[in-house]
């Protein structure tokens, strides 16, 4: 079994005491020009981030089979041209929930982008805002609701939740990103259980980091990043933690009233908590971790606005199914009821648009952009959607697509079982 992961939780302030700031080096522009596709941020990011931080988010659990599935099952998917159509005035724009966006794409809830980037999710809601796509905040992030919501004016903001034992700190949370403006809530069903996940013992790494001797020596070997994300976090905030969990407590997270305790783990999660959540949430709401017809129906019933399908980038479940695999059952199931999203594994453009022919209303991307982000903050996270976009846009070319709303199953062709 997996030993918990160490969390401090205090909220994160700034320091009482003024305190020389450390500005933080942008990266320089020849790094992203050398990043002409994902697997090229994904290495520039490995390069530039301690061991234990990359392998927190890029890897996934046990034997990662789940994490090579979802690759595979895109790879499976074949295109096939469409020749002698006029594609010259050809648009990734899509709608999203009702409002225009430049691609069907929301970036995905990534709860380490703080420790990958000074401010990292700072950075990711800005690019998201000027891109022109939504953005979503985990739960556990090293930025408040507030912050975020501050420095992403413009963008979507959307707000993914874990649901803690003590429902009324978590309905708490929930209207706190109701209150700064999130639109559109997510709530995360898919992690009943701690994930098994040996590397991140192996490489000494915590959320937030303890100082043993595994991590001391992983941060030294990274001076760039211990310079430009490590040291501007310390000193305007103190040592990384997560900003929205009440404060730390002896076995867990502790809350302000005294002798309170928030349990985080999800064992006792139900539809009763997705019935509360819907009478709370005034905007649109949807869940994520779904792999079933049945649970999809159950959504439905419930008045989501949509699900997510997903195995969490191949990170929880260790031999789950691909997304790609099960949405045309999905879809068959729902129908047009509700909006249907595919998560994990999105790596190209041209997995945007097997995903649309397969079914899909738009997709959830995490990885991509946290590579950017990783490399060059906003700007970064920026390349990698720019990236997506026009390696999006090339495909819907090749199999003569004007618009997103063109894109259907003859586009594909899928290998029979």
């Amino acid at each position: 079994m997996n030993q918990p992961v160490v969390i401090d939780t205090k909220t994160a302030t700034p320091a009482a005491a003024p305190v020389a700031a450390v500005a933080p080096q942008k990266t320089p522009a020849g790094v992203l020009s050398r990043c002409h596709n994902i697997a090229d941020l994904r290495e520039a990011s490995r390069r530039r981030l301690p061991k234990g931080v990359f392998e927190f988010f890029d890897r996934g659990s046990e034997d990662e089979i789940a994490l090579r599935g979802n690759r595979e099952a895109f790879h499976n998917v074949k295109m096939r041209n469409k020749v002698l159509v006029d594609v010259s005035n050809r648009s990734t724009a899509a709608t999203i929930l009702g409002k225009p966006a430049t691609m069907p794409l929301a970036i995905a809830p990534t709860g380490v982008a703080g420790v990958c980037w000074f401010e990292g999710e700072l950075a990711l809601a800005r690019a998201a805002a000027k891109f022109g796509v939504p953005f979503t905040l985990a739960t556990p992030s090293l930025s408040t609701i507030e912050s975020v919501a501050e420095a992403g004016q413009g963008a979507r903001q959307w707000f993914q939740l874990y649901m803690w034992r003590e429902r009324d700190l978590s309905h708490a949370l929930v209207k706190r990103a109701q209150d700064a403006g999130f639109e559109t809530l997510i709530l995360t069903v898919d992690t009943a259980v701690p994930p098994v996940r040996e590397y991140n013992r192996r490489n000494g790494f915590s959320m937030p980091f303890t100082m043993n001797p595994k991590a001391l020596l992983d941060m030294s070997l990274h001076p760039g990043w211990l310079l430009n994300t490590m040291a501007p976090h310390y000193f305007k905030y103190g040592m990384p933690r997560l900003a929205n969990f009440p404060k730390d407590g002896a076995s867990g997270v502790a809350s302000n009233k005294p002798g309170r305790i928030v349990n985080q783990r999800g064992d006792n999660l139900t539809w009763d908590d997705v019935k509360r959540l819907r009478e709370m949430w005034k905007g649109p709401m949807m869940i994520k971790g779904v792999h079933l017809a049945e649970d999809a129906a159950r959504a439905v019933t419930e008045g989501l606005d949509g699900l997510v399908i997903s195995n969490h980038g191949g990170r929880n479940l260790a031999t789950a199914v691909a997304s790609l695999d099960v949405l045309p059952d999905i879809k068959a199931e729902v129908g047009d009821k509700l909006k249907v999203i595919v998560d994990s594994g999105i790596r190209r453009g041209s997995d945007i648009v097997k995903a649309l022919a397969l079914g899909a209303d738009f997709v959830l991307s995490g990885r991509p952009t946290l590579y950017g982000a990783s490399v060059a903050g906003e700007e970064g996270a920026f390349h990698a959607l720019q990236i997506l976009r026009d390696e999006m846009d090339s495909t819907m070319g090749f199999i003569g697509c004007n618009s997103v709303g063109e894109i259907g199953p003859k586009a594909v062709w899928v290998p029979k079982a």
